[in-house]
């Protein structure tokens, strides 16, 4: 599985972008795609997650009400929505995919076996 993640640059505060996350390769159709976030120094957080193909979605609180998850399953394509962007929402973000990752472990770092190259999101005040 390959995951090309795209999207990022450059956005003043309260501004919006939308990241995609294309992959190919996969053989399951049910999977989960997640996006992480980080900051130079800082550990990598969870940001979002699409479970299983769209049955669900998950937030960090951070970012609730203002980032949304859609996906095109014609392109493989998962998309996040980032509306209300703050400068601390500046990062590098990545895309990644597990095949098999229970509900409960969408939040971690280690659920997912295949990851996207990052890209930067960086939001001036």
């Amino acid at each position: 599985v390959q995951l090309q993640a795209s999207g990022g640059g450059l956005v003043q505060a309260g501004g919006s972008l939308r990241l995609s996350c294309a992959a190919s390769g996969r053989s399951s159709r049910t999977y989960t795609t997640a996006w992480f976030r980080q900051v130079p120094g800082k550990e990598r957080e969870f940001v979002a997650a699409l479970f299983r193909s769209g049955s669900t979605t998950s937030f960090a609180d951070s970012v609730k009400g203002r980032f949304t998850l859609s996906n095109d399953n014609a392109k493989n394509t998962v998309y996040l929505q980032m509306n209300s962007l703050k400068p601390e929402d500046t990062a590098v973000y990545y895309c990644a995919l597990s095949e098999r990752v229970i509900y409960s472990a969408i939040y971690r770092e280690s659920s997912y076996a295949y990851w996207g190259q990052g890209t930067l999101v960086t939001v001036s005040s």
